[in-house]
């Protein structure tokens, strides 16, 4: 209904109230007694209006008033879109009641005004009861729908079956749900060649149209989507649906070519020989495409490996074991392809899942080899030079070229070996012995060296261990070569013998003590007996005298064959004591001719005491030669030394106590006066006593320093003197000086540490002491 119709439906009802009030009848307002009733002319109904309304000012309706005469009602109107937010929209005319609206509105905006109309007399007197006026936007199809994203995503496997959803796209649509403006529908506008989506027109919903899904061949679909309202045949807007198929493993590896060929080194560990190369459409990179390679035929040492390379597919042949070329130079190996993830139950196989890999080994100079490395032989100590020892040689596994190998000695500490550089034969250079610092357990190392004549040569080194065999070419020593033993049998009369052998087991201990059989007469005086492996015990038969006796021994030990040696044992006889030993003194003059230890032993004592004397002696004449330098000072300067003495009192004392004390007062003792009573001190208590007997004044100039120590400790110990009276505080109150204080003259322990030519520059107050340390 437009507002012409609305505005002669308001005005109809108010006409005809108008004419059914007879002239001069009071004010339906004025009217107190009963409920009030809302007359009809001043109830509006809405007011419908359509957006986008252009041909503004356009009149809405005219409200009127019964109350009063035309002319004498004055109306107004509050609200939204008159004086609240948006301001300016409508507008009445205060004498007629017509409403305009001014401006052009926007239902997406505001959709509609409640607004309260007014009534008032030209005093401003309130006619009417506030009424409401509630304008409606009617909508119009002004806005198009837009999707929630301009590109959608989805993804589906390949293979998927038909109605297989994939995603749901969205649109909205900003005008009003309730028409035809806001009702959608969905289509696909393109999706490339063979229609294989579908879409839901009324929910958005994506989904498979066809079998045949298949990633190699299509990987990604793009499709043009719309939306649009007055459900389909409004506005419309567009947009992109992304759909990307998974893979699956609908596709097995297959072989390039079904033989390759390769070429590796003998003697290769580790080295890649080369590559067999697969194709796979599923995709790259996943587990649906990555090969894994079989070595099935030809290599039944396990001398190859085959591994994927994760980047390209391809199956990398390596040497697991070295190859030998004369043992073996071609293999021919079927390797087989598949993927690490499981085929499709679907998928069909591959008719190139065999490969056939024919390997050649090339022929490589190889260094010789020593079979036997360490290669352990024995010599016997003391071989003569020239003795064979070994013939050590490498042989060399290049047996399809002629080589010759020749030998050198790589290491040899001690040069006790020659080789033969042809036939590698070692012989001895000089004899090997015991004990030696290039032996280790008895071994001796050497290191040879085997090098072939190829371009470029190659060598090996084979370490040789020779065994020093011990010889029994030792015979026992004795020692000690002499002793002391009491002449009594019985009673001490014994002496331990020992030996050494320079042989190692079993060529050493135990030994053999024994009397020369040569001298039968021995044994009637003297009996050797067993003590361990390494000592016998000399004993005394009958009462021998005292002097020197030389016994000859034969000692003998236990090598193969054994080796003895006749030695004579010095044994001086001593008187024997009481206790079974030599008597005092007898022994240190037998001992005398055999203890050269002992005299250069006390020959070592005798200059450590000389040593200790001298550094005692020359730190005592030090000490002294200060001692005389601090007194020598005092008593033999002629010079005028008096120093101002200042007497401090009790309060401190200062500068301005000036009383000097002549210094010759001390010197003098007999000139001093006799102390007077001392002055009772104030702090101490009445009963406090004096001291029982002045001090006794130094009777020499030298005690000076001991005089002024005493009065310092008669000052601590005796209460009834003020302080400071006894114990006196030197100070030198003269001209001041740069030089170093005197202190420093006999600082150091020696006089050469000094330099004393400054001494000479200080005035006639010290000419003394510089003619005492002056050049």
């Amino acid at each position: 209904m437009g507002p012409p119709l609305l505005l002669a439906c308001l005005l109809a009802p108010l006409c005809a109230r108008g004419a059914s009030m007879a002239p001069g009848s009071p004010p339906s307002w004025q009217q107190h007694e009963g409920p009030r009733r809302v007359k009809r002319a001043w109830v509006i109904p809405p007011i419908s209006v359509s957006e986008n309304h252009k041909r503004i000012p356009h009149l809405l309706v005219q409200i009127k008033s019964d109350k009063q005469q035309p002319g004498g009602v004055i109306y107004s109107i509050k609200g939204p879109g008159v004086d609240e937010e948006p301001l300016g929209i409508f507008s009445i005319d205060k004498f007629s009641g017509k409403v305009f609206l001014n401006a052009m509105l926007d239902r997406e905006e505001n959709d509609r005004f409640r607004l309260k109309a007014f009534a008032l007399d030209l005093g401003g007197v309130t006619l009417e009861d506030p009424t409401d006026l509630e304008i409606i936007v009617v909508d119009q199809n002004d806005n198009r729908p837009l999707f929630r994203q301009d590109v959608f995503t989805g993804r589906v496997v390949e293979g998927a079956e038909p109605g297989t959803c994939v995603m749901t796209v969205e649109a909205t649509d900003a005008d009003d749900p309730e028409t035809d403006n806001a009702a959608l529908r969905f289509s696909i506008l393109e999706q490339g060649a063979g229609g294989m989506f579908s879409i839901n027109a009324t929910t958005g919903e994506i989904c498979t149209a066809r079998p045949g899904l298949d990633r190699e061949s299509v990987g990604v679909y793009n499709l043009t989507l719309q939306a649009a309202d007055m459900s389909g045949d409004g506005l419309t807007t567009t947009a992109t649906a992304v759909i990307y198929l998974e893979d699956i493993n609908d596709n097995a590896p297959e072989f390039t070519k079904e033989e390759f060929s390769m070429e590796v080194e003998e003697q290769a560990a580790g080295v890649d020989v080369g590559r067999v190369l697969v194709h796979d459409k599923d995709l790259a990179g996943s587990p649906n495409w990555l090969a894994k390679f079989t070595i099935l035929e030809g290599d039944p040492e396990g001398a190859f490996a085959i591994h994927t390379d994760p980047h390209t597919n391809d199956g990398v042949l390596s040497v697991a074991k070295p190859l030998d070329h004369e043992v073996r130079d071609r293999f021919q190996l079927t390797v087989s392809v598949q993927n690490q993830q499981p085929l499709e139950p679907a998928a069909p196989g591959s008719p190139r899942a065999l490969a056939t890999v024919q390997v050649r080994v090339r022929d490589v100079n190889e260094a010789p080899v020593f079979r036997e490395n360490p290669r352990r032989v024995s010599v016997p100590e003391g071989a003569p030079p020239g003795t064979p020892v070994t013939t050590y040689t490498a042989s060399d596994p290049d047996t399809r070229q002629l080589q010759t190998l020749s030998y050198a000695l790589l290491y040899d500490p001690a040069g006790w070996l020659q080789l033969d550089p042809h036939s590698g034969t070692v012989r001895t250079k000089r004899e090997l012995r015991h004990p030696s610092a290039f032996l280790q357990g008895g071994w001796y190392i050497a290191l040879v060296l085997a090098r072939d004549d190829a371009e470029p040569p190659l060598s090996a080194t084979g370490t040789l261990s020779i065994e020093i065999l011990e010889v029994n070419d030792h015979a026992p020593l004795l020692q000690p070569p002499a002793g002391v033993v009491c002449g009594r049998p019985g009673r001490g009369g014994s002496l331990l013998l020992g030996a050494t052998d320079e042989d190692r087991p079993p060529h050493g201990a135990p030994f053999h003590f024994q009397l020369s059989p040569q001298h039968p007469q021995l044994a009637r005086n003297w009996s050797i007996t067993r003590f361990n492996v390494t000592h016998a015990v000399l004993a005394v038969l009958v009462d021998l005298p005292e002097g020197p006796y030389s016994l000859p021994l034969l000692l003998r030990d236990s090598g193969t064959p054994p080796r003895e040696q006749q030695q004579l044992l010095n044994v001086s006889v001593c008187p024997c004591g009481r206790d079974g030993t030599c008597e005092d003194g007898v022994l240190a003059a037998a001992t005398a001719t055999a203890g050269i230890t002992l005299e250069a032993l006390l020959i070592i004592l005798g200059s450590s005491v000389l040593l200790l004397l001298l550094a005692l002696l020359g730190a005592a004449q030090v000490r002294g030669r200060r001692r005389a330098l601090r007194k020598g000072l005092l008593q033999r300067s002629r010079d005028d030394m008096r120093d101002n003495i200042l007497n401090y009192d009790e309060q401190g004392g200062g500068e301005e106590d000036q009383d000097a004390y002549d210094i010759n007062q001390l010197r003098h003792p007999q000139l001093l006066q006799p102390r007077a009573k001392p002055p009772m001190r104030r702090d101490a208590p009445l009963r406090s006593g004096t001291p029982s007997a002045p001090r006794k004044l130094p009777s020499g100039p030298s005690d000076i320093e001991d005089f002024i120590n005493e009065g310092l400790e008669a000052a601590d110990s005796d209460p009834s003197v003020p302080p400071y009276d006894t114990a006196l505080i030197y100070d030198y109150e003269g001209s001041g000086s740069v030089a170093s204080p005197l202190s420093s003259i006999v600082s150091s322990l020696t006089d050469e540490d000094q330099d004393y030519d400054y001494l000479s520059e200080w005035g006639p107050r010290f000419r003394r002491l510089a003619d005492l340390y002056g050049q």
